[in-house]
């Protein structure tokens, strides 16, 4: 008889970890669900781990054979602590590993991109998700949510430039099958909704969705990176302006097939998700 398969998801507390953990438990998978402040997860077994405390790499590795990696947020060289981290696992039985990466880095890139040019050495089975830009963050706790609520209002350097926004629900069911299915896809997959929208177009979506009117104010390049970094480090602000910039020169105008050929259902549009969002909200 067979050992059952664990599945260590780290970030399982955040917008990919949760829905994930949630989809593992739901099929009966065993998971193990860290974060930095573990509580109790129906259905999984919960852990504490930090990035940067490595005491706790090894209760949370314990018994898992894959792991969903999730970056440290906000950290321009996330391949500091999570390289040494992936050895670790590697040598204490972990075989498959998914990375949550971006849609605007590619293998060998900046930032996380460096962790995913290392995968392929280090794991036979592994596989790298590269979303788009996430629906959520205009429905959550991202800057552009604050920003709506508070001021009406979405802050950007994107001009008109298009993207194929995605929802967090179909990156989780993605990252289940990765995890899941008999063979790892391997290679790196590009995750987007089913059309690319400007900023000014979700301006348009949300106030018809919500009737409060919502306008995309252009910002740019400098003022972007000045804006967020009045709330992170002034690196990680210049990255996140820079990847504004390459949307405005149209790098992220595109729509994959990859929700449809993985889970076998259509992505779910972004006026699908703000209905859900804000018609639930107000039931």
């Amino acid at each position: 008889m067979t050992t059952p398969l664990t599945t260590l998801v780290l970030g399982a507390t955040g917008t990919t970890g949760s829905r994930l953990v949630r989809r593992l438990t739901a099929r009966g998978h065993r998971v193990r669900a860290a974060s930095r402040r573990p509580a109790p997860v129906r259905g999984a077994h919960s852990v504490g781990f930090d990035w940067y405390d490595p005491t706790t790499y090894e209760t949370a590795l314990s018994g898992a054979d894959r792991v969903y990696l999730v970056p440290p947020p906000a950290s321009p060289d996330p391949a500091e602590v999570m390289l040494p981290f992936l050895e670790q696992a590697r040598a204490s039985g972990v075989r498959r590993a998914v990375l949550l990466s971006s849609s605007a880095i590619p293998a060998g890139g900046p930032a996380v991109g460096q962790v995913h040019g290392a995968l392929p050495s280090l794991f036979e089975e592994w596989a790298v998700l590269r979303p788009s830009w996430f629906m959520q963050n205009f429905t959550g706790d991202h800057l552009h949510a604050r920003s709506i609520r508070e001021k009406g209002t979405i802050l950007s350097a994107t001009g008109e430039g298009r993207v194929g926004f995605v929802d967090a629900d179909d990156i989780a069911a993605v990252a289940e099958h990765a995890l899941t299915d008999d063979r790892a896809p391997g290679s790196d997959l590009v995750i987007t909704g089913p059309e690319a929208l400007s900023y000014g177009d979700v301006a348009a979506v949300l106030s018809e969705v919500t009737g409060h009117t919502v306008t995309h104010r252009q910002l740019t390049y400098e003022q972007m990176s000045d804006h967020l970094a009045l709330t992170m480090p002034a690196g990680f602000a210049a990255l996140l302006a820079g990847m504004d910039r390459t949307i405005a020169e149209g790098a992220e105008d595109r729509t994959t097939d990859t929700v449809l050929r993985l889970t076998g259902r259509r992505p779910r549009s972004f006026r699908a998700h703000a209905e859900q969002v804000f018609h639930h909200s107000n039931e």
